[in-house]
């Protein structure tokens, strides 16, 4: 958690609070369901959540900004991303049922009322997005070609 704040530290008490929440969280999903590696969980923030949270030392999503995270698998990158930018709305897409019913879970056990969670293929999405997120879903050229027409190109973020 310290890895957080010391990438982070303008972060909000709440903030910090929903992300000291994750990590026991997380855990129980894991033990049930094999998120993530089990050995993986001792490095939980810093291979997960601040590898996650990497678009954020760089970008500010924009109040109202619509973020789809494509293969969302264990909630990353975003579950992360949500706690950091209440104000962006989230729409988290897998298609292994297991795997998003864990995901809306957490979600609503930390309180982000911003995410939406979603079992489908991103193929079959009908909506469009300011910006498209994954993390070690496909290769690149097919990841675009997955999500090239949900994105609308039009971003309020600098």
């Amino acid at each position: 958690m310290e890895i957080i704040k010391k990438y982070f530290p303008d972060l909000m008490p709440a903030q910090l609070g929903q992300f000291e929440a994750f990590e026991p969280i997380f855990a129980e999903w894991n033990s049930k369901i094999n998120l993530i590696s089990r050995n993986d969980m001792q490095h939980f923030y810093e291979r997960h959540v601040l590898h996650s949270l990497a678009i954020a030392r760089y970008i500010r999503f924009a109040p109202g900004t619509r973020i789809l995270d494509v293969g969302t698998g264990g909630g990353f990158p975003g579950l992360p991303l949500a706690i950091c930018f209440p104000d962006s709305d989230f729409l988290l897409v897998d298609s292994i049922g297991k795997k998003i019913k864990a995901v809306g879970s957490m979600a609503q056990a930390l309180g982000l009322s911003n995410v939406r969670t979603i079992q489908q293929r991103v193929e079959t999405i009908d909506e469009k997005f300011d910006f498209i997120v994954s993390r070690a879903v496909t290769s690149l050229p097919e990841f675009v070609g997955w999500a090239a027409s949900k994105f609308h190109g039009h971003s309020r973020n600098t």
